[in-house]
């Protein structure tokens, strides 16, 4: 009786073991558009990006909109992703846009590598 709850626990590791592993990484499509919530409070809001094919390039679109009185500068980065879910590197720089007051503005991203399945835009001041 001593043996058989660590010898239970060595059953369930191995068990977990053999186990096939998932071979993607699951990237949420509900989460493509990201926000630090500074954005949000400084009165930016967002469309999810949406992508197109541009001369055999890919590219991302978001419209973003400020819905102050006053111009609100704002800092993003498109992050691309493979059918696995990794990164595409190398990262594409993080760009800085200023939004006029009550105005939209259209943020884009144009990724040559056709591997690109996925885009998530990030907002931060």
């Amino acid at each position: 009786m001593r043996f058989a709850l660590p010898l239970f626990a060595v059953l369930l590791t191995l068990a977990g073991c053999g186990q096939s592993p998932n071979k993607a990484l699951t990237i949420n499509d509900r989460q493509s558009l990201i926000m630090d919530p500074s954005v949000m409070t400084a009165g930016i809001t967002g469309d999810r990006p949406v992508m197109s094919n541009d001369k055999g390039r890919l590219r991302a679109q978001s419209v973003i909109n400020n819905a102050q009185q006053h111009a609100v500068t704002v800092h993003y980065r498109f992050y691309w992703y493979d059918d696995q879910g990794l990164d595409i590197l190398p990262f594409p720089d993080t760009r800085t846009v200023t939004v006029p007051a009550g105005a939209d503005l259209t943020l884009d991203s144009v990724n040559g590598n056709l591997e690109a399945k996925r885009v998530r835009l990030y907002l931060f001041l």
